[in-house]
């Protein structure tokens, strides 16, 4: 098994669920009429700037949830200092490519790295499932949740971007949406006790429509430490933008494509003026992640992105 890092907290199940309760109790919440709600901002929209390492996916070596045959030609330090030649604010260090044993070297490796550069770790992401029947590959899937909430804490990345899964064959939507809500619930209360949010993505399964993602939004325990993560290129509606409103003003990290996909009929380019302007309509402040998923070189796409959403953000 992974590494873990210095003064991580190793936690059984047994005990997790009663911390999870302690720190729901700490916080003052019964988890009844307590709801998540929107995010109460101060002041103007503000936006940074940010790129996921996903961006580069096919260049990465792959070792996260598990290992995958890649013909990798990048490093995740290669990514970084990629993300400082572009003159970002931050990078988002996608779980995925972190090395299979993640030590506390490495991890002092990647401050360090990102410090002297001028970079914020805007975020990591994990490609979790809570939606799975109770049992061990559910286990696993809460134990990877502690896991990347104790790295992130150790690397100072605030936001973790989570899923909700999808419904198990032969199960009822129903049913997964109650094991999802209670996975989120008991990560939350961990992720409070480390410090880090966990921002629920808009992601196919149980979450491909706003009214999916709201369902599950409005069941998980009111914590300053959720929200959404907005992804302006998974909602694969009949009006994806006007869905991206609805999902807006609780948003705690945004992820920006160069594409959608209206009724799932193929891909278009997206109107990044709009997305950006539905963010500040909802007041955002926080980064914009850039994830370039498109076939074309990211080398040489990315920076012409970056510059179109730096003009956008600061009009």
């Amino acid at each position: 098994m992974p590494h873990q890092p210095q003064n991580s907290i190793q936690l059984s199940r047994r005990e997790f669920v009663a911390a999870s309760a302690a720190s729901i109790a700490m916080l003052g919440i019964t988890g009844q009429g307590f709801a998540a709600n929107p995010v109460k901002r101060i002041g103007k929209p503000y936006m940074k700037l940010s790129l996921a390492a996903y961006s580069f996916n096919r260049f990465l070596p792959r070792n996260w949830p598990s290992p995958r045959t890649s013909d990798a030609t990048m490093t995740l330090h290669d990514f970084i200092d990629f993300c400082a030649e572009m003159d970002i604010d931050g990078t988002e260090l996608t779980s995925y490519y972190f090395p299979r044993e993640v030590s506390p070297e490495y991890i002092r490796g990647i401050k360090e790295r990102t410090f002297r550069l001028g970079l914020d770790i805007s975020g990591t992401a994990i490609g979790n499932d809570f939606c799975l029947p109770e049992g061990a590959a559910r286990e696993e899937q809460l134990k990877l949740t502690r896991q990347w909430i104790d790295y992130s804490a150790a690397m100072g990345a605030p936001v973790i971007r989570i899923f909700a899964g999808k419904v198990p064959k032969g199960d009822t939507e129903e049913k997964a949406l109650d094991r999802c809500v209670a996975g989120i619930n008991e990560s939350v209360a961990y992720a409070a006790q480390r410090g880090v949010v966990l921002a629920l993505e808009n992601h196919g399964g149980i979450t491909a429509t706003p009214e999916q993602l709201l369902a599950i939004v409005e069941r998980v325990n009111d914590s300053p430490f959720f929200g959404v993560n907005f992804d302006s290129g998974n909602f694969r509606t009949a009006d994806p933008y006007g869905d991206l409103e609805k999902i807006a003003p609780y948003a705690v990290n945004a992820q920006v494509k160069v594409a959608v996909s209206p009724n799932n009929a193929g891909k278009e380019d997206a109107d990044l003026k709009r997305i950006i302007s539905i963010l500040k309509q909802a007041n955002y402040r926080g980064y914009v992640v850039l994830e370039y998923e498109e076939k074309e070189n990211p080398r040489l796409e990315i920076p012409k992105y970056l510059d179109q959403l730096r003009e956008l953000i600061a009009a």
